[in-house]
């Protein structure tokens, strides 16, 4: 008894002290969060990657499920509708590609003073505050035979019967869909970037131009080198947007017309033909994909920006140098001015 009081009372000694206050109250805001995700995310994970080794629906019972083993992944590469999926997200690769240049040339110039930029960027940052399904409904009407789109097209002297069809015809109706993606997330894209290029240290754009660079090797040898972090995350999920695409053809084409994207065939192979195995399969290769595409994206940044961090280092010496030089001239005019003062 007298040891488990010994114990007892160490362990109230160590609970009440600073530290293991400090320790307690970690674990305890520490504890539900990680218990959350454990129970809502890994947990189900696992179970779909169980699932995507078995041929079953949602109301199959568990003794009923029939192992298949590598089929239903064989069967995402072997079948047209579903790893042929993948191909339209080249059109929003493309999509945001386009919108990564754009944001960066706009947050570069937004960076800096600009008179009404605060405005702009509200304007910019806007759309990525409504939701995905608002967006959807408000560009279906938008690109609607005859609707919005159509009707500022005629009064710029467009003839209808000249217009394609934007949401049906096949060879313009995915970029129609990419370009709604481009103009709600260009704004999340913009902003990240210019709170990347504002911690910048302002001193080394003057030791850069004492060195006679222009705005464009600013950015090149200055911007670029200091954001590559960011650069880097952005590209990310631009191409893991791009690859899980879902919303605005859903919303705006249901898949229809050659719209069909990798989530929304994965999506119709789970609810409406109940292919749970199948479907997990999918996705599990969707994730496999996306990883692979991260580490490769990885990899070429480094190899990218590998050249322009020196000169990143000797605009900092510069700057190291030019402070140097101030503080030396100071102190020179200090012992002049109390030179004069002893005479």
């Amino acid at each position: 008894m007298s040891m488990a009081n010994k114990k007892q009372s160490g362990f109230g000694k160590w609970a009440s002290s600073r530290k293991g206050q400090q320790v307690i109250i970690c674990a305890a805001f520490a504890i539900i969060p990680l218990l959350l995700l454990l129970v809502f995310t890994y947990i189900p994970f696992g179970e779909m990657v169980k699932f995507s080794f078995y041929k079953m629906k949602y109301t199959t019972p568990v003794e009923k499920r029939e192992f298949v083993g590598l089929a239903n992944y064989i069967d995402v590469f072997t079948r047209k509708d579903c790893f042929g999926a993948l191909k339209l997200s080249l059109y929003y690769i493309v999509g945001a590609l386009v919108q990564l240049v754009l944001a960066l040339f706009l947050a570069t110039l937004l960076s800096f003073r600009v008179k009404g930029g605060n405005l702009f960027k509200g304007f910019i940052f806007f759309p990525y505050l409504i939701s995905g399904i608002a967006v959807g409904f408000i560009f279906k009407f938008f690109f609607t035979r005859g609707f919005v789109f159509d009707s500022i097209l005629q009064l710029c002297g467009f003839s209808l019967d000249n217009l394609p069809y934007w949401l049906k015809d096949q060879s313009v109706n995915n970029w129609t869909l990419v370009s709604t993606s481009v103009w709600r997330y260009l704004g999340q894209m913009m902003v990240l970037f210019i709170g990347a290029i504002m911690s910048v240290d302002a001193e080394l754009y003057e030791a850069a131009e004492l060195d006679g660079a222009n705005k464009f090797q600013q950015f090149r040898y200055i911007i670029l080198p200091s954001i590559k972090t960011i650069v880097t995350l952005n590209v990310i999920l631009a191409i893991t947007g791009s690859l899980s695409a879902f919303e605005q053809p859903f919303v705006i084409t249901t898949g229809a017309n050659g719209t069909g994207t990798y989530f929304i065939i994965m999506n119709k192979i789970a609810h409406t033909s109940q292919k749970v195995g199948l479907a997990s399969a999918m996705a599990v290769v969707l994730l496999l994909i996306i990883l692979i595409c991260a580490a490769l994206q990885k990899l070429f940044f480094e190899y990218i920006f590998k050249d322009s961090s020196s000169d990143d280092e000797s605009y900092k010496a510069k700057k190291l140098r030019k402070k140097q030089e101030r503080d030396t001239k100071k102190y020179v005019k200090q012992m002049a001015a109390s030179a004069k003062g002893g005479k």
